[in-house]
């Protein structure tokens, strides 16, 4: 993309802010950097822009800032409505993500992952599957490092595995990735988009330039997904835990593959080291995006036997006098918790509550009914969660984490499961997920360090 001597505005200066603005001032682009924050970290990365030549406003957006720019470059969290992006819309000028803008300086083959959950897990084991194949790989886009920040480490025999979400995808123009994955699309961010319908079509955006040389990998037990074989262009391939016909498959307790370079049994579930049923399905994702990279089924088997998961996805913390605490924390939709508690073979306490994003609750009573013996609230939503589960499940509040952990503790007993597993975003009491999961972490370590009876 030639923008030299070009005037290019970016809207936000986080980390992909950033790193679009140092992309851009590298290949000589007139780059100026707008947020409409003034806290002391965004004054701190303007400072350091403002070190390499690029023009910073802070504390607002202002029209006289954008009039005159070639290109608008959007960080994933600034919304459609945002000033700056009226003043673009005002003068004509095109407007574009922090992704795409790093596809257009991108040399190396995408393997690009979308869903509402899961995303993280997938990205990260098939990066892992190429590194451990001795693939030249990059793994980056919504996982935290963006992927104009690793453009110049990526060559053209380089394997790009990009996490990409629904915000990245609303700005999406030319992006094609050689293989698209669509986990699953449920109920979320409905504080964002007008309609499940909008936020559906959002992520459909993902396979929409491939072309027959590409591949869509879809989830086949997502009813909503088996249709859109008939709208991609690319070779379509399925997964299912319960269909032994499908490109990637579980039978007898196994996984195994029909479709990639490599064929047959890849490895028995009971030598995965991911717990929840919710990651078998993850697996199969990434096997067969894999195979389709050429990996063996011989390197699958390995790396996937020492992959434990990712920090606050349904991960064990301890345990306390039998009853055992989970890190759920990233699990900020209603169905990633119902795939949490689906997880749990054990009565459950569950700490859950946040800030809301417009979901209904409701879809989750009958799991409630079955799986969780008394329900812990916190945060903003929890008086709504409460209308609405408080006639299936024993309803608790608590101020805290850490409140919330120390009674969790009291009405747990031996066998049981206190699981964190928000259904909410956590930003109105935490920085994001990882805070909140960190501060659940202490919280059970403090316990831990007060109980003279407790087991390791």
């Amino acid at each position: 993309m030639e923008l030299k001597g070009k005037k290019v505005t970016v809207v936000g200066i986080g980390n992909s802010g950033l790193n679009a603005a140092l992309l851009l001032k590298d290949s000589g682009a007139d780059v100026r950097v707008t947020d409409s924050r003034n806290a002391p970290e965004v004054k701190e990365q303007a400072k350091r822009l403002k070190e390499k030549g690029i023009v910073c406003e802070v504390g607002g957006h202002t029209e006289d800032f954008i009039k005159g720019s070639a290109l608008v470059v959007l960080s994933p969290g600034v919304e459609p409505s945002s000033g700056a992006v009226r003043y673009a819309e005002k003068f004509g000028v095109p407007v574009i993500g922090e992704m795409e803008l790093g596809y257009l300086f991108c040399k190396g083959r995408i393997i690009a992952i979308t869903g509402t959950n899961g995303k993280s897990t997938v990205t990260t084991l098939i990066g892992q599957m190429l590194k451990d194949a001795g693939e030249n790989t990059v793994v980056c886009g919504n996982i935290g490092n963006s992927l104009c920040g690793e453009i110049s480490r990526i060559k053209e025999d380089t394997w790009v595995v990009l996490e990409v979400s629904s915000f990245q995808l609303e700005s999406m123009r030319e992006f094609r990735p050689h293989v698209a994955i669509i986990l699953n699309i449920t109920d979320d961010h409905q504080d964002r988009y007008r309609s499940f319908k909008d936020y559906f079509d959002e992520k459909l955006k993902i396979f929409r330039n491939q072309d027959k040389k590409d591949f869509l990998i879809l989830n086949y037990d997502a009813d909503n997904l088996r249709s859109l074989k008939d709208k991609a262009a690319s070779k379509v391939l399925f997964y299912s835990v319960y269909d032994n016909t499908r490109d990637a498959y579980i039978e007898g307790g196994s996984v195994k593959l029909l479709s990639g370079r490599d064929m047959g049994k890849v490895f028995d579930i009971t030598d995965m080291k991911l717990k929840g049923s919710h990651n078998v399905e993850n697996v199969l994702a990434s096997c067969l995006a894999a195979s389709i990279a050429g990996v063996k089924m011989e390197s699958m088997r390995n790396t996937i036997s020492r992959f434990t998961g990712l920090p606050h996805r349904f991960e064990t913390v301890g345990t306390i006098d039998g009853v055992e605490y989970i890190d759920d924390s990233k699990g900020t939709t209603v169905d990633s918790t119902c795939r949490a508690l689906e997880s749990c073979d054990r009565a459950v306490i569950l700490i859950a509550g946040g800030r809301d994003k417009n979901s209904d609750y409701s879809v989750i009573k009958q799991l409630a009914k079955e799986k969780i013996e008394s329900l812990i609230l916190i945060g903003e939503a929890r008086h709504k969660i409460k209308s609405v589960l408080s006639d299936v499940v024993q309803v608790r509040e608590a101020e805290t984490m850490q409140d919330a952990v120390a009674l969790a503790h009291k009405m747990a007993r031996a066998g049981s499961v206190v699981l964190l597993s928000p259904m909410c975003s956590s930003f109105d009491m935490f920085r994001d997920y990882k805070h909140r999961g960190d501060v659940f972490k202490e919280a059970v370590k403090n316990l831990r360090t007060s109980c003279k009876s407790c087991a390791a």
